[in-house]
Formats: structure tokens, C-alpha cells, sequence
């Protein structure tokens, strides 16, 4: 059973709706930056579940929070730090935006990120953390969270082994004066003084944490509506009662004893009397064996990774592993055609009529909108397309064609060039040298044995003869090695280095005979003089 399927089945069996009519789904990322892809893993594992639950007629919302109310706390690498140097502390909604066109920082990145869920096919109802504050939702929490501060110390300790001392207050002030939240210090809260309903607290704005400067601002301040924050383990556990959370994951470090989402169950539980949602633990999602930040690795965002793959695999790379596995990919590596073939695998599965599960995945790879009438279309393998794409002299329809024995569908034609797109955007930018082929005009320098220059003038008479088909110089190329002898390795280098001039190359046969034979010819007889 596919693992959305599995857990689908359990939330029913152990729980139902608060509401007692829709379980609600919830996600979340703070957009502090170009999102790093790891945190599309928590998108597609709670978008999959909604979807699983919906095929079994269980209504649930997905609803995702665009965090833009937590602190601006580190200027990525690729933005300017003199222009941004000025808004380290402020909240992520009073940061200007990088380009114009946007309201703010959060916005900004936020709008790269929704783009990205769009092309895997999530759609949830997106809300944003200022939207829940200002709006005065938050503030019933706010006010039990500072009236019960000493309860949450307490948790604090006792769960996780964080110290606070007495006057520590779970919220974040904006300051008055300089607009900074990562600057301040609440304490002294009273629900008796008469600045707004419910009370205040006072605030020292004289924190100066990373380089962080404070500008020593100390005052009194109704913490409603938006002028605080409550800091985030209680934060977590706030909205979940604000808004009625039904079911909501996180990564497996969250989720270990003593970890955050520990602590918030705790607050859920003890301070709020409200029990916590359905926990989804799930491993890392790795860039090249890592789980770098955005800022610190090209290629490790989630946008640069979905503009390598076309949607149903790019959904494939989210979905396709068991919530308890990592995910690791490396666009500057081998994964890329690896994804595009267990793509292939699960498609060619599903015409041999193979077990549910490559049928199941195979569906749930689709976008929802086109998963009713999904078909199996043949496709010519991505490291095969890469190969062709480089040599002006194959026309890769053809090539196709002839691969797949029969003339191509209108709808296989269509997935081949949307293939050839994709092979050249990964050439272009992170395929390593050993995918990247060029046909040399010039037979290279390089020295041949003697059984290697043999082979290749036993190869030239057979290709003189007559054309040969790349299936016909495969099997002469290894039938070869009891002829000359020869191993077929040997062979193989001798070819690759007088055509590419390098070591390794796309599969002999098919290669050689895809191009102009009295070319080939020529530059065989030139080897071996």
C-alpha cells in the first residue's frame, strides 16, 4: 500500500473531524529566502494525504500559512547586503522586496514558491501569519500564553532542557521605535493597565543577537492585533487551536523527544487543553547528500529543482519514496536520468499490467486534473535524448523512431520534445562532463595498441560492406572479443576517444551507426595508421 493510502486509512481509523464534516490539513515555511525543495516534501506529503483522503470521500481542507510574520534574521548570499544590512530583525512583511512588483520580502519569495506547488500540482488554500495576528485571531492566545508564561517555562525545561529566567515572556514585541521583533525583550506582563483590552507588557529593545542592532527603545505595549508575536514552539501550538487543525506533519527532527514538536504538543496539551493534531514525522529531503539552505547551495531550491523535470516527475521525485526514506538528488549528477528511468520503469510497468503499486504511483504521478484518463505513452530514455540532442547530425524524431520500432503517436512526439527540453535545460546547466558529447571535426591525438588499432580496421571493413544498423554493430562489437581478441571495454575506449575524444560515451552501436558511414569509415582507417 502506497504510503498516502496507508496514512490516509489511519487518520480515519484513530480519529475524526473536530468539526465532526472536514478534517483540516495544515503546512507551513517562513519566507525567508528562495525556499530550499526539502520544504516541498511537507507540501506533497500533506497535499498526497488530501488528495488519498478525498478518493476515499472524506472531505478535508489543505490549508498552507505563508509565514512572512518571523524575523528577518540573515541577509542570503544572493542579495545585496548593503541594501538589506538596515532590515536584519524587522518582521519579513517590513522587508522591501528584491524586485519591484511585490509588497514585501515575503511576498516576493512567496510567489516563486506557490509557483512551484502549482507545477507539482498542489493547490491549498494559502492564508498568511500577518493575516491570523492582525486580524485579532491570535490575541485569545496571546493573552492565555502570558497569563500562563510560568506553565510554559516550566514545559519548556522540563521537555526540551531550555532555561528561562522568571521574567521571560513567549512573545516578540515590534518595536516601537526601530520596527525590529528579533531586537526586543518582553517582560511585565499586566492585564490590568489600561492600554488596550487585556493588558500590556513592557519591552526592551536592547537584544543584539547575530549582529542584530538594537536601538535601545524601552516602553509599555498592548501585545494585539500585530504588534507581537508569540515565539514559535508556542506559535505552532496557538494555531493549531486557532484554526482547528486536524492533521499536520513535520520533519523527523521536529518530532524526536524533546524536539519542537514535543514541546508544542506539551503547550498544546497543558496549556491550551487542546489535544494535538495528527503527527506525519518525515525524513529529509538531501541536495547532493545535504540539507544546505537555499543560500548556500545552487541548485537546492525548490524552484531550480522542479525546472528539471517535467510535472508528473517532478511529482514522482516528492512522492515517489515512503515518508520514512530520504530523498536525495543531485542535479550536478547521476540522479537526474536515474528519475526520468524509474519515471519510464513505473509507465512500462503499467503497460505490462504489473502490480497495483506501479499502477497506484503511476496515477498519483499525474496532476488531479488529468488523472481520470492518464495514459502510458512510450518514451525514448532522457540520457538517450541528452546524447541525441548534442549531435547535429541525428534528427532526434527519427532516432526515436527507430528505437521504438514503429512510428511515434501525436502524444509521444509531444512528451519527446517536452523530453529534448528538459535534457537541454540540464546540459546547460548542471549535467557533468560525462553526459556532455561533442562529435570531434578532427580525429584527436591520442595513442591506440596495437589490438585496439586492429579491432577498429576489422570494424572499417565491415561498415565498407554495407550500412549497418545499430543493433547489427552492436553484436559485431562484442562478437569482437573473441576474434581479435579483444575486450570490449578496450573497443569501447578506442571508439569514444577518436569521436569524442574522451574515455566513455552513449552505447557503440546505436552511436557509430547514427552516423554518416563514410565518415566513420574515414576516421577509422585514420586510427590506425
Amino acid at each position: 500500500m502506497l504510503w498516502a493510502d496507508r496514512i490516509a486509512s489511519e487518520i480515519q481509523d484513530t480519529r475524526a473531524p473536530r468539526d465532526g464534516k472536514t478534517f483540516l490539513i495544515r503546512d507551513e515555511k517562513t519566507l525567508s529566502g528562495r525556499v530550499h525543495v526539502g520544504s516541498m516534501r511537507g507540501v506533497a506529503i500533506h497535499g498526497l494525504v488530501a488528495e488519498a483522503l478525498a478518493e476515499q470521500g472524506v472531505a478535508n481542507e489543505f490549508r498552507f500559512e505563508l509565514g512572512d510574520f518571523d524575523p528577518f534574521d540573515s541577509i542570503p548570499s544572493y542579495l545585496d547586503a548593503e541594501k538589506f544590512r538596515e532590515h536584519v530583525g524587522k518582521p519579513l512583511y517590513a522587508v522591501p522586496s528584491p524586485e519591484p512588483g511585490f509588497a514585501n520580502y515575503a511576498e516576493y519569495f512567496g510567489a516563486e514558491f506557490v509557483e512551484v506547488h502549482k507545477k507539482a500540482g498542489f493547490t491549498p488554500n494559502y492564508y498568511r501569519a500577518t493575516e491570523l495576528y492582525q486580524s485579532g485571531k491570535m490575541d485569545v492566545y496571546i493573552r492565555i500564553a502570558l497569563e500562563r508564561a510560568s506553565d510554559i517555562r516550566r514545559i519548556l525545561k522540563e521537555v526540551s532542557g531550555s532555561e528561562k529566567d522568571e521574567s521571560w515572556l513567549p512573545i516578540s514585541v515590534v518595536c516601537e521605535r526601530c520596527g525590529k521583533m528579533m531586537t526586543t525583550r518582553a517582560y511585565d506582563y499586566d492585564p490590568s493597565t489600561s492600554l488596550g483590552t487585556g493588558g500590556t507588557v513592557a519591552y526592551a529593545c536592547d537584544r543584539s543577537p547575530d549582529e542584530c542592532v538594537p536601538c535601545g527603545h524601552t516602553g509599555r505595549v498592548a501585545p494585539w492585533k500585530g504588534t507581537a508575536k508569540l515565539f514559535w514552539k508556542v506559535d505552532w501550538a496557538a494555531k493549531w487551536v486557532a484554526q482547528g487543525v486536524d492533521i499536520e506533519g513535520g520533519g523527523k527532527d521536529h518530532s524526536t523527544k524533546g524536539g519542537s514538536r514535543d514541546v508544542a504538543n506539551h503547550i498544546a496539551r497543558e496549556v491550551f487543553n487542546y489535544e494535538p493534531p495528527f503527527d506525519i514525522p518525515y525524513e529529509f529531503f538531501l541536495v547532493g547528500g545535504k540539507k544546505m539552505s537555499s543560500s548556500k547551495g545552487r541548485g537546492s531550491s525548490a524552484k531550480e529543482i522542479s525546472d528539471l523535470f517535467p510535472a508528473e516527475i517532478f511529482r514522482l521525485v516528492l512522492i515517489g519514496k515512503d515518508i520514512r526514506e530520504q530523498i536525495d538528488i543531485d542535479p550536478a549528477g547521476e540522479s537526474v536520468p536515474r528519475l526520468y528511468d524509474w519515471y519510464d520503469e513505473l509507465a512500462k510497468g503499467v503497460r505490462e499490467g504489473k502490480a497495483d503499486d506501479y499502477s497506484r504511483l503511476y496515477a498519483l504521478c499525474e496532476l488531479p486534473e488529468n488523472r481520470a484518463g492518464f495514459t502510458t505513452p512510450w518514451r525514448m530514455r532522457f540520457r538517450e535524448v541528452a546524447f541525441i540532442v548534442q549531435m547535429p547530425h541525428l534528427e532526434l524524431r527519427k532516432e526515436a523512431e527507430e528505437a521504438k520500432g514503429t512510428e511515434l503517436t501525436e502524444d509521444e512526439i509531444e512528451k519527446l520534445e517536452e523530453r529534448a527540453r528538459y535534457a537541454k535545460f540540464w546540459l546547460a546547466t548542471y549535467a557533468p562532463a560525462e553526459f556532455k558529447y561533442e562529435l570531434q571535426d578532427e580525429i584527436p591525438s591520442t595513442e591506440l595498441s596495437d589490438v585496439q588499432k586492429k579491432a577498429l580496421a576489422v570494424l572499417a571493413d565491415y561498415l565498407q560492406a554495407s550500412e549497418r544498423t545499430g543493433e547489427a554493430l552492436h553484436l559485431r562489437l562484442h562478437e569482437m572479443k573473441t576474434e581479435i581478441p579483444i575486450q570490449p571495454k578496450e573497443l569501447f575506449q578506442a571508439l569514444y576517444r577518436i569521436f569524442l575524444n574522451r574515455d566513455s560515451g552513449p552505447k557503440a552501436g546505436w552511436f557509430l551507426a547514427g552516423l554518416p558511414r563514410d565518415f566513420v569509415v574515414k576516421r577509422l582507417n585514420e586510427a590506425v595508421v
